[in-house]
Formats: structure tokens, sequence, C-alpha cells
């Protein structure tokens, strides 16, 4: 059973949350106190590992009430997964490929494991577990039913199939039991707490399981006790070995596994030593030692996951009378906060190891993390933003509410061609879009001498359009989800190929209120006069502004320049290009090109008039929007 993705509703801060992806990694990101962990338990919940307490179960909105009355918790508590299921679980609840199934709970905190199904007329059907064999067999009998034997599991399954064909309307209905025990495996590993013998347990609970399951091992009850335990020794020891590849100072490192079949795997605790003889439990080290042996536990963990998918039995159909082996259930690694008390290097291991364990078959990752390294090393359509709105959490996903992955690959190819991270598209307040390479090397610099500090720091991501549509079509995504934007071109612009800055194709990504998004530079408002009008940025600048910089950093070979050598070009083509071209030409030290030029004349700048107003005027309004 492979869980594709989870809703959750009634769970602490998780009023409704729907569609959260299960995938190769999951990166949920967010603000403290967002709803992280509470997603985390929710999933802990759906997967049987979470038991629900009362403080579990969300707080009615009392909007509109008196404050002062007593809060009222929510009346049912569920968390809703969407499965995909093996051949060989298809076969055996003859269930399709594509189930949901929910875990439920009312105020009496009673798990309840149901599936969305048809649900048989015949209410005797709809909750087949709470009938006995001979109550069983007369409605096989009634119902002229040819069941595979008398055993009850065959006549439970003959009468489900024949409840579902005889439906009328569906419904969540009671699970088969057995389901349950397909659930996918849960292991988390947090890292908010420095703990590595929880994180050894964590490492060792699933090789218990195996073994338990082992076919070799089954009516041995009395001797397999022992027998398990020394396995996990031997496990112990594989990982005892790893740890003293990671931290070659400690000395000695042991692991004593302890087995109970009536108390299940109780603990494995975990004994270091820095000289010979002196070995110490954890809770008498440091945190740094702590936080180093979790990392080195959890790189363990990546080379148990590919054992166990080496090893698994693939199933098959039975054969003379021997019954096929049911193949490995997916197993969800969940860390809270791995990157916590780590530097910047081991943040870059999380990483690698989040990327090797989710590369095993059968596997899927879940990493809650404020990192943005985490954050950046993903694929955008794989972060889930979770934010509080009126005390409750809300989900953002870049691509969400378009049609298909496809969509949230291609957006997220775009953001990185433009040079946006996840994190900033997740974070900044406002995005500040440009034509192309001049604009982004000179508009920093500008913004700065304007504003008193860098883009950065007002809360401002540039990216470069490249006159690229794709650019645009981003450009439209963010302001559909309420981010902040401004798109600022030179006049020209509107006469590139495919006309993607005229109006027409801009009422189209941005709606009627197209020049709230877009500034174009050099086109003040209609009414104002021709002799104002440019169109581009390098001709916002003053004639009298080009010659003193010219003659600072481009010194003419003979003479000096005059504000009139600059006015001479003007009306008179594409006046960037004219004055490239005269600077290369009559001096020595002329720019390499047009961004090169631009960039040297707003580093030459030392005063703030000496910037175009209406260049004054968008960094203003930008200022405005971040804030």
């Amino acid at each position: 059973m492979h869980l594709n993705s989870f809703s959750v509703s009634g769970f602490r801060s998780l009023t409704e949350v729907a569609d959260i992806p299960v995938r190769k990694p999951t990166i949920l990101a967010g603000h403290n106190d967002g709803g992280k962990s509470a997603l985390l338990d929710a999933l802990a919940f759906l997967l049987g590992k979470h038991v629900l307490a009362e403080d579990d179960r969300t707080y009615l909105s009392v909007d509109g009430k008196d404050e002062s009355a007593t809060p009222v918790r929510c009346d049912e508590t569920s968390v809703v997964g969407s499965f995909t299921l093996d051949t060989w679980e298809q076969e055996q609840f003859s269930l399709p490929e594509q189930v949901r199934l929910r875990r439920c709970s009312a105020e009496d905190l009673v798990p309840r494991l149901e599936i969305w199904q048809p649900i048989p007329d015949d209410e005797r059907l709809r909750d087949l577990s709470q009938h006995l064999v001979p109550a069983l067999k007369d409605m096989v009998k009634e119902f002229d039913l040819s069941p595979v034997s008398m055993r009850k599991p065959d006549l439970e399954q003959a009468l489900r199939t024949y409840g579902r064909e005889h439906a009328t309307s569906e419904g969540w209905m009671p699970a088969h039991s057995n389901l349950d025990k397909r659930m996918p495996r849960y292991l988390p590993f947090d890292g908010k707490v420095a703990k590595p013998d929880d994180a050894v347990k964590t490492a060792l609970v699933g090789r218990f399981q195996s073994h338990m399951a082992d076919p070799e091992l089954k009516g041995k009850l009395t001797i397999i006790e022992d027998e398990v335990q020394d396995r996990l020794r031997i496990d112990a020891k594989s990982l005892c070995d790893h740890i003293q590849t990671r931290c070659p100072d400690l000395k000695k490192v042991s692991v004593d596994p302890d087995v109970s079949f009536q108390q299940g795997f109780r603990a494995a605790p975990l004994r270091i030593a820095r000289r010979a003889g002196e070995a110490v439990g954890l809770d008498r080290t440091g945190l740094g030692s702590n936080r180093r042996i979790s990392l080195a536990i959890w790189e363990w963990t990546s080379e148990l996951l590919a054992e166990e998918e080496d090893t698994a039995p693939t199933a098959v159909s039975p054969c003379d009378g021997e019954a096929s082996e049911p193949p490995p259930v997916q197993t969800i690694v969940v860390y809270d906060e791995p990157d916590t008390h780590l530097d910047y290097a081991h943040q870059r291991k999380i990483m690698e190891l989040i990327r090797a364990q989710s590369a095993v078959r059968n596997v899927s990752v879940l990493v809650a993390t404020h990192s943005m390294n985490l954050i950046d090393g993903v694929e955008i359509s794989d972060v889930v933003h979770l934010k509080l709105e009126d005390h409750r959490t809300v989900v953002e996903r870049l691509g969400a509410g378009l049609v298909g992955d496809e969509i949230d690959a291609h957006l997220g190819k775009i953001a990185a061609a433009v040079g946006l991270r996840n994190s900033v598209l997740l974070h900044e307040r406002c995005f500040l879009a440009v034509e192309g390479e001049t604009e982004q090397r000179a508009f920093p610099l500008l913004f700065r001498l304007c504003e008193g500090l860098s883009l950065q720091a007002a809360g401002i991501a540039l990216w470069a359009c490249f006159n690229n549509e794709g650019a645009l079509h981003l450009a439209r995504y963010l302001v559909k989800q309420g981010r902040t934007l401004m798109l600022v071109v030179d006049a020209d612009s509107r006469n590139v190929s495919k006309g993607i800055f005229k109006t027409p194709k801009l009422t189209q990504f941005f709606g009627p209120h197209a020049r709230r998004y877009v500034s174009f530079l050099g086109e003040p408002e209609d009414d104002a006069p021709q002799e104002e009008k440019f169109n581009e940025l390098e001709e916002l600048f003053r004639d009298d502004v080009w010659a003193r910089v010219a003659n600072k950093i481009w010194a003419k070979a003979d003479g000096a320049w005059q504000p009139a050598d600059f006015a001479a070009l003007r009306g008179r083509g594409k006046f960037s290009g004219a004055v490239q071209e005269m600077l290369q030409a009559d001096s020595a030290s002329g720019p390499g090109g047009k961004p090169e030029m631009m960039c040297e004349l707003a580093m030459a700048l030392d005063d703030s008039d000496d910037v175009p107003e209406q260049l004054r005027s968008v960094f203003k309004r930008l200022r405005e929007l971040a804030s």
C-alpha cells in the first residue's frame, strides 16, 4: 500500500488541510507554530502510530459569538489518505488500484479505519465484522453465493463482493482489519531534541518487525526471543561501526537491544567511550556529540532501507497450493527539523542523506524544516508551505489549483531559470521583475543609492525576464497567488517579438489592471508632453550626468566629454547603442557592453538626485509594496 497524499480535518490547528503530497521527498516549510509538527502527527494518526488525545481535537471557531464563552471542540477528527494498492492487495481485498482510506475519531477518541466505497443496500452487509460464522453462512445461502470455502475470511470476501455489486450509493464503510496491517511503515526522527537513543530505537524497530515476520521464525515462540535479540545485536553492531567511522574520536560504541514479546521492542540504549573502558550513556555527553551521533544513525538508516529493498520478497501468484508472499509496504521516513543546531556543512549532509533515502524504492520522505538549504534543495512543487491565518493552518503550494503536476514542474523550471530559489518564492514580500541583464546589474545599485538599503534588506526579490514569455507566466501565477509583484521594462519593450509586452497580452496575463503590475520606463502618463517620453532606461539619465560619469571612468582620448556629445545622440535611433559605440570609439577604457556600461554608471553615482525621477518613483513604490 502506497500513500500518495493525505488531508486532515479537526486536528489541532489543522481545521481543513487538503492534498498534502507524500513524495521523494516532500518539504514542509513555514513559521514556528505554523502546523508542521501537527501535520506529521496527523500522518502518524492515519498510519496508526499516534494515539489521539483530547488536546488533539480542534477548537471550533467562535466568530460572532461571545468570546467569554467556553470554546467547543470539533465533533470529529479525520485524516484521509489517497492510496495505491499493489497487485497482491487488490487480489487479497478485491479492491481497485486507487482507494481512499481514513482514520477518524469522534468525541470518544476511539479510532476507526474506514474506506470510501459503494454502500450495500442491505444494511447487514455494511459491517461484516459484527457477524459470527453461522450468520455469514446464512447470508451466503440467502444470496445464493459460492465462496471459495466456508472459512470466515472467504465467507466475508464473497459477501463484500456481493454488497459492492448491489449498492446504489457511496460513502465511508468500515475497512477490512487486515488493511490496517498493510499501512505504510512510519519511521520518525525528531531533530528538535538531540536523543540518539530514540533514533537508535526508531532505526532498529523496523528490523525487529521484519525479523518477527520472517517465515523461518513462525511457530517458535518459545525460542524466538533470543534469536531475534541476537539478530538485532548484529544489526546494532553494523550501526555502531558506522558511528565510529563518522566519529573517529570515539573509542567504543555499543548497543544492547532489549527484546520482549510481551513488551515489544523496548529499548536499545547507546553507550560511547572516548577512552577504553570508560563507556557512558548519551545522557552524560554533550549536545554536540548527541547531534553528530544522531546524524550518523540517520545515515545508517539509509543503508538499512537499501538493504531491505534488495532482500524484499516479490509477490507471486499461488502455485501448488502455496500462498503468495505479500510485497513490502511503503516506508515513510519523517524528519522534524533535522537541521536544528547543525552548521552549514552538516545541513548539506542532511540533504544528501534525504536524497539517498528518497532514491530507495518503496521509500518516501517528509521533512519539516526552517532550513533554506533544505527548502532550496528540492523541486518547488515538492515544497508545502504552512502558515497560520486566524490561528488556523493553511497550505500554500506553487502550482496548486493548476492542472497536473507537470505544470508544477514547468513553473519550477522557469523559477530556476530566472534565478528564484524556493525560499525566495515562499518568503519574500515583493518581487521585482526586470527585462534583462542590464537592469539586473544596475537596479540593485540605484535602489541602494535612492533608498539607503539593499533590495534584499527591503524584502524585494529581483529577477530578469530576458524577454522570456515563460517568466511572464510565472509572474502571472505569483499575482494570482496574492504575491506582490512589479514588472519594470523599457517602453520600447512593447515592440519585442510575440508582442508579449503589448496591452492585449499583458491584460491576458494580469487582467484589466495590468498597469498596476507593469511599469514602462520612459512611458509617462498619457497626457505627458511628447518630449518627456523615452524608449529605454539609458535615455532617462540627463546629459550632464552622462558627461560627468564618462569623464570620471571613460576618459576621452582628446579633451573632455560635454553634455552636448550625448544630447546629439538622442532621437537618432537606439540611444544606449549609440552611447556605447561612442564611448568605445573615443575612450581607451570604454565599456565592454551595455550591461557593463550601466553597472559602471550606477556605481559612479553618489547623489540620488542624479537618478531619474521616474526611476526614483518606481523604487519608492517598491518600498511601499514590500512593507
